[in-house]
């Protein structure tokens, strides 16, 4: 099997061509055992790039687990960085993903990666709760720096109310007005990532929805870089709501399936 590996922000994934169908999508132990950082190749996700007739292609994820997951952020933005690598778009691009359509676009060397629309977002006393494409619970905390982020965020993914389906849980912390922090516990992985897309979108609009922030394009600085979200609001809620970050090959390899 002839893979690539991408990474955005220090979110890593290992990509294939997966066009000609011949990969077992079924071998969830196999997906595992390729995402294993010691017994593999070493990823957060496996993610394969198949036809669609009606779109560019078809993204399908799985979380390092080896179970097919919801969608993904930063994977979006590297499968399409891996789609123009490929010739199958230039610069802009339409494709299909478990959550729906999704439109993008490169620019300047950044992948933009519109998410879908959000129209309910929960407000509990102590965090917020939406879902990007993903379910994220988002909540404030101080010294985001020394946070055990792995700890707290394996106890509330596992908590009530989400239980044995789980959240991905952030943690944030506000540097100015248009600018925050943010580390993420993500489900699936079962630790903290460097970086999680829809992550850094569901902060972003959990804070301009608290109050927290009036801007409408908010710096997210994640472990692994800088990411920025923009967004509009309408009456039910936010929508125009573009993820924007670098994308990049790392390396390409050949491994047994």
């Amino acid at each position: 099997m002839t893979f690539y590996k991408y990474q955005g922000t220090g979110n890593d994934f290992v990509i294939v061509d997966n066009r000609l169908q011949y990969i077992n999508k079924k071998d969830t132990k196999r997906i595992a055992t390729l995402c294993d950082r010691r017994f593999g190749i070493g990823a957060d996700g496996f993610i394969l790039l198949e036809n669609d007739k009606n779109v560019d292609f078809k993204m399908v994820y799985y979380n390092a687990d080896g179970n097919e997951s919801t969608m993904c952020g930063n994977g979006g933005r590297c499968i399409v960085a891996f789609a123009k690598f490929l010739k199958i778009i230039e610069n802009e691009t339409e494709f299909i993903a478990i959550d729906g359509l999704h439109k993008a676009k490169i620019e300047d060397g950044l992948v933009h990666l519109q998410m879908q629309d959000v129209s309910e977002i929960e407000s509990y006393e102590n965090y917020m709760f939406l879902d990007t494409g993903s379910p994220h619970h988002v909540e404030i905390v101080s010294g985001l720096k020394d946070f055990e982020v792995k700890s707290n965020g394996e106890r509330i993914r596992n908590g009530a109310p989400y239980n044995e389906a789980g959240s991905n849980v952030n943690f944030v912390e506000q540097l100015s007005t248009e600018n925050f922090a943010v580390r993420t516990y993500e489900r699936g992985v079962e630790d903290e990532t460097l970086s999680c897309g829809t992550g850094v979108t569901a902060v972003a609009l959990a804070m301009h929805k608290s109050g927290k922030t009036k801007a409408d394009k908010i710096s997210l600085q994640t472990q692994g870089g800088p990411l920025n979200v923009t967004f509009s609001t309408n009456d039910n809620g936010y929508d125009n709501i573009w993820l924007i970050g670098p994308a990049e090959q790392v390396f390409k390899g050949e491994i047994e399936w």
